[in-house]
């Protein structure tokens, strides 16, 4: 059976915490691509630090290996043709891969929170099914798959609303034939 192994965290808090230009700089990307905290923008620094670890391990590996590693981030929707490319990655490149930016790419959203209210209201769908997750990945194969859920409109039935009031509202002749009886 076993223990049931402790959820980890997929990111590590940055060493200074108060370091002025890291904060306005997260602070830029934060109004940019409209995330919620600084964490989504430390889990893509996380992401990327991995990507360049197995990169790193990767050049002195034979092609064959080197090729897997590249088909698997172009599947996921990041263009890369060789080592330097995967080294030279930013936090920037994983964010623009998120559903929330391509909402607002699309234009379906005018800014970045907004696409995000969207989304978490699940009013998105990606290939046909409802996401409400805005960090969702994206992948090359997902991109034109991205629309906007169609509203359920109620039948407005005018006729037996009309009907109703007629009935219910007396007329003059109505009342003075109550009055004389």
């Amino acid at each position: 059976m076993g223990d049931i192994k402790r959820k980890r965290r997929s990111y590590s808090k940055p060493r200074q915490l108060f370091d002025r230009t890291r904060i306005d700089q997260e602070n830029i990307i934060l109004r940019k691509f409209g995330l919620k905290n600084k964490r989504e923008i430390w889990k893509a620094k996380s992401l990327v630090s991995k990507f360049r670890r197995r990169a790193k391990y990767l050049i002195g590996q034979d092609a064959e290996h080197q090729q897997e590693f590249f088909n698997k981030l172009n599947n996921l929707g990041i263009i890369v043709v060789n080592t330097s490319d995967i080294l030279a990655l930013t936090e920037n490149d994983l964010l623009n891969r998120r559903l929330q930016t391509f909402v607002v790419k699309k234009g379906l959203a005018n800014t970045p929170k907004q696409a995000r209210q969207l989304i978490v209201h699940k009013h998105i769908l990606v290939d046909g099914k409802v996401v409400n997750v805005p960090s969702f990945w994206i992948t090359s194969a997902l991109e034109n798959k991205i629309e906007l859920r169609p509203q359920k409109q109620k039948p407005i039935v005018v006729e037996e609303v009309a009907e109703e009031t007629t009935k219910e509202t007396p007329t003059e002749e109505n009342k003075e034939e109550e009055k004389t009886e």
